[in-house]
C-alpha cells in the first residue's frame, strides 16, 4: 500500500482528488491533506507519504518549490504536478526540481496513469 499525500489549496479539489484516488487506484491510500507547500513540508515527516499529488499555483511556497523541499528531505518521494497551470516552463522547471510526473487538471486518465506508474516503482524497489 502506498501513502499518498495531496496538496491543493482548492478544499474541492482535495475531495475531488481524494474521491479520485480511492475510487480508481487500488493499491494507494490518503493519509492526509494539505491547503498549501508549507503546510505539506510541515505534516511531512508524520505522514511519511510515498507519493505527493502536489499543485502548482498556491498562495506561498509553489509546487516546484514545495516538490524541492520535499525532494531535499526525502529524494525518493514520488511527486505528480497536477496543476491547471501547467506549460512547458513549469513541466521543465518541475522535471529539474525532481517531480515524476507532470498532469494538466481535469486530465484524471492521465493522474491515475502517472500514480499508477509510481506505485509500481514503489513496488519493482
Amino acid at each position: 500500500m502506498a501513502r499518498t499525500l495531496i496538496v491543493d489549496d482548492e478544499e474541492d479539489m482535495r475531495v475531488l482528488l481524494r474521491l479520485t484516488i480511492d475510487r480508481e487506484n487500488r493499491g494507494l491510500v490518503v493519509v492526509g491533506e494539505a491547503s498549501s507547500g508549507e503546510e505539506a513540508i510541515a505534516i511531512h515527516q508524520e505522514l511519511a507519504p510515498d507519493i505527493v499529488v502536489l499543485d502548482q499555483r498556491m498562495p506561498g511556497l509553489t509546487g516546484v518549490e514545495t516538490a524541492r523541499a520535499l525532494l531535499a528531505e526525502a529524494p525518493d518521494l514520488g511527486i505528480v504536478l497536477y496543476s491547471a497551470f501547467l506549460d512547458a516552463q513549469v513541466a521543465g522547471e518541475a522535471e529539474g526540481a525532481g517531480v515524476r510526473h507532470c498532469v494538466k487538471k481535469g486530465d484524471s486518465a492521465g493522474l491515475i496513469r502517472a500514480l499508477r506508474a509510481l506505485l509500481d516503482g514503489l513496488h519493482r524497489e
